[in-house]
């Protein structure tokens, strides 16, 4: 019977080659993926790839869903010039009707590689995410998301890629990727997964700065630094010492990292969005030129870096089971995104905490931000028809949502209001057990030890609830409900008032608001007449006067006034800034309306605003009668305990 054995010894054979290549225990070939950013100053990343393929029927997709960003916000419209061939000769390629980020062809017979050939057009304008301006003169950021097509497959991160990176003449970079040669004016990476590609973006300038923040320890934790100018990139030795003691109470908060490395991408420029992207060995940050420099710019970038260090344990090791892209690595399909409220708004009180914590804020600036972040959601008219998880489940719409009558419509409103949600639970846990325990047990509970290389370890709601009930029991699933899940009129200030402070509104600027101001020239009258308007600092430009927003029921509102609308005059004088602040301090008290000359899209009317209260921000008060607990919160945990 040798015959028949030779058979089926030929049909096992035969039976083995046609399972995929990691189920028979090889690795797969690798993509090759090479990234030309020579003339990112032009804004224009030139891409080719050789991608191995069997014949037949073949999809190529662009990531769509970017992890971070919560949406479809994969550039699709700014690939441009795709070619796909094999040997040279071109393969014909058609987009998928109903998927506008795919690509179908029909690998001819006997090819075993495909290149495309293509380039990404980097835009122009300081909007959006990564998908907005990437590169100026003088630096650039590569998200590898915009930069490369796979082929599609159930399991995507069975993919390997081999990236390498051509940048500038003379310019330097910064990544969490391992760089394992160069040669030809190329950076030659190491292979690695689609998810840790995708989660590896790589900073690069001519001016340039790396600082080493925990020197001789381990793990390394890097801050690479690219601005526009030579001036930019200088930083204080205090603020220096700022970050370095945020790495220690990281340690001492979550007791473990999961991560080789963490490395601090830090761009300045008014050339490219200001936002930060959380990664789970980096963080992607960018923020104005003068950052490091002026005050108010540092008011303004704040706790950005803190919030996105956080990130690494709350958002890429903790994850919440719908947001699982970057696990399976379908970069194609939607995610579900209703517990926002925790991966966003723990790490937003923390992210802030953190900051009280390593000195990035004062105390005074702590109090400040949860004042402004109180007051504001108090004042979000929306709040009597939408849940504050609506805003989380919908939050792919609200971040490109357009600012006139967010409040009513609300925006992402996980990230502040949360935060008071957070506040309020730590304050709960606090006073339950006698100050035994905090929030802080939790975390490191949740996001602590073991740790080790980068993993995903996800959550639902029920094991929040129960993590908290480990530390402290109480109705947790109720506490939520009614915070997250119900419409509720007013904003959640049981944390703020239980911490031993009170909400209470004067005629005194706080300090993160005048920094605003000044960087963004966007005017603060929401808790007087309830609306912001826009400005560049001097009457007679296009924007000057706009109003930006209006808070419904609010007086100016009720006076007729909307967005879009154009202050022109008040009380019969050229409107400004000034001019304005000097209408609400002098009808403060009488009876005559402030009126408001506006300019409604060519149309003009006069509003007339019945206030007489003056000017009026939010600040907290210290309510003597309970403790202190919100200066507890941001108490240093490592010049407490010497933990690092």
């Amino acid at each position: 019977m040798r015959s028949s054995g030779a058979r089926l010894r030929l049909a096992l054979a035969l039976a083995v080659l046609a399972l995929p290549l990691a189920l028979r225990g090889q690795k797969p070939s690798p993509i090759a993926l090479s990234v030309d950013a020579s003339e990112a100053p032009r804004r224009i990343f030139h891409v080719t790839e050789s991608i191995p393929v069997s014949s037949g029927a073949l999809t190529l997709v662009y990531p769509k869903w970017i992890p971070g960003e919560h949406g479809p916000t994969g550039p699709m419209a700014d690939l441009a010039g795709l070619k796909i061939s094999a040997g040279g000769r071109p393969i014909p390629w058609k987009r998928e009707g109903s998927d506008m980020w795919a690509f179908t062809l029909d690998v001819p017979a006997g090819v075993s590689t495909v290149e495309a050939a293509f380039d990404y057009l980097s835009p122009a304008a300081a909007d959006g995410f990564s998908s907005g301006a990437t590169a100026t003169a003088q630096l650039a950021v590569v998200s590898w998301n915009t930069v490369l097509l796979y082929p599609k497959r159930p399991n995507s991160n069975d993919l390997i890629l081999a990236p390498r990176l051509k940048l500038p003449a003379g310019w330097k970079y910064g990544t969490s990727l391992t760089a394992s040669g160069e040669a030809g004016g190329w950076v030659e990476f190491a292979p690695v997964t689609l998810v840790t590609l995708i989660d590896s973006p790589v900073l690069s300038g001519a001016y340039w700065k790396t600082v080493e923040l925990t020197p001789g320890a381990k793990p390394v934790h890097l801050l690479h630094i690219a601005g526009d100018s030579a001036a930019a990139i200088e930083m204080d030795p205090e603020d220096l010492a700022h970050y370095k003691r945020l790495v220690a109470e990281t340690g001492a908060l979550f007791g473990a990292r999961h991560y080789n490395e963490y490395h601090f991408l830090l761009t300045l420029s008014d050339h490219v969005p200001s936002f930060g992207l959380e990664h789970h060995q980096s963080s992607d940050n960018r923020v104005a030129e003068r950052s490091l420099l002026e005050d108010s710019a540092k008011k303004v970038m704040g706790t950005l870096l803190s919030h996105e260090f956080t990130h690494s344990w709350n958002g890429k090791y903790r994850r919440p089971a719908g947001l699982v892209t970057g696990v399976s690595a379908d970069y194609q399909a939607p995610i579900q995104s209703e517990l926002l409220w925790v991966y966003e708004g723990l790490t937003e009180y923390y992210g802030d905490v953190l900051g009280a914590r390593s000195g990035l804020r004062t105390p005074e600036l702590y109090r400040e931000n949860i004042a402004l972040f109180a007051a504001a959601m108090d004042h979000q008219a929306g709040r009597g028809w939408r849940p504050l998880v609506d805003t989380a489940t919908a939050a792919q719409l609200l971040y490109g949502a357009r600012p006139d009558w967010a409040a009513w419509r609300r925006g992402v409103d996980f990230y502040p209001e949360s935060e008071l949600i957070w506040l309020e639970a730590d304050v709960l846990i606090r006073k339950k057990t006698g100050g035994r325990r905090s929030l802080d047990d939790f975390c490191k509970a949740f996001h602590g030890p073991p740790g080790g290389p980068p993993a995903v370890k996800t959550y639902t709601f029920d094991d929040v609830v129960a993590a908290l009930n480990a530390v402290a029991t109480h109705d947790w699933a109720g506490f939520f409900k009614t915070r997250i899940f119900d419409v509720a009129p007013r904003a959640p200030l049981g944390g703020v008032e239980e911490s031993g402070w009170k909400l209470v509104y004067t005629d005194v600027k706080p300090q993160l608001t005048r920094a605003a101001e000044e960087q963004s020239k966007l005017y603060d009258f929401w808790y007087s007449l309830g609306i912001t308007v826009e400005g560049s600092g001097g009457s007679g430009s296009a924007d000057e006067g706009v109003v930006r927003d209006v808070v419904p029921g609010m007086p100016a509102a009720t006076a007729g006034v909307g967005p879009g609308m154009r202050l022109v005059a008040v009380n019969g004088r050229r409107y400004s800034e000034k001019v304005l602040r000097d209408a609400l301090r002098a009808a403060k008290g009488g009876k005559d309306p402030i009126e408001l000359l506006v300019e409604n899209v060519e149309t003009f009317k006069t509003c007339k605003v019945d206030y007489h209260g003056g000017e009026k921000y939010p600040h907290l008060e210290r309510d003597a009668s309970k403790p202190d607990l919100l200066s507890a919160i941001g108490k240093s945990l490592t010049s407490a305990t010497g933990r690092q």
